[in-house]
């Protein structure tokens, strides 16, 4: 029989999570969504934790990982939705998504991947302005990405040392 637990909470969470498309970073004039920010920085790829650059996209570790190894793949061109990429940049965000399993696999040995996107603020997109596709790992028996303990999640190590692997796994 299936068991479930239920996160109350996470409705607040869908219902009131603050749309990260906006807000320009303080004193710098910059807006676009966080990905576009990210980029605009002007900061060093191992200060903002990117891992891998192609020719219209780039992977990133989420700074909100459901896991260690949690990669985002981002086009560079801020669209919202699949059919707004151009032929060119659907094939490279394949192409980097399909890398990023590899670097993934190779990297943390998972049991198994979660590979998707969220298109639209309904579907659970924090960032629905700019489309990025999730490649996560996944071990059996791993709690799952859904919090339900104290809205709490353990992660046994530091975003730094994730995208130092990610990196040196992705140019070997």
């Amino acid at each position: 029989m299936l068991e479930r637990i239920w996160s109350g909470w996470r409705s607040a969470y869908v219902s009131e999570a603050p749309v990260r498309n906006v807000t320009p970073v303080p004193g710098t004039g910059v807006t676009g969504s966080v990905f576009t920010q990210l980029l605009n920085s002007g900061a060093p790829d191992t200060e903002t934790y990117i891992v891998h650059r192609s020719a219209t996209c780039f992977a990133v570790c989420n700074l909100f990982p459901y896991a260690s190894g949690h990669l985002l793949v981002v086009p560079y061109r801020e669209v919202a939705d699949l059919e707004d990429l151009t032929p060119e940049e659907t094939v490279d965000l394949w192409a980097t998504v399909t890398d990023a399993v590899r670097v993934v696999r190779a990297v943390y040995r998972p049991d198994g991947l979660n590979v998707g996107l969220n298109l639209g603020r309904p579907a659970g997109g924090s960032v629905p302005d700019h489309l990025h596709v999730h490649v996560v790992p996944r071990w059996t028996g791993d709690s799952n990405f859904m919090a339900a303990i104290s809205s709490t999640q353990n992660l046994p190590e530091a975003l730094a040392d994730t995208a130092a692997k990610l990196r040196a796994g992705w140019n070997p």
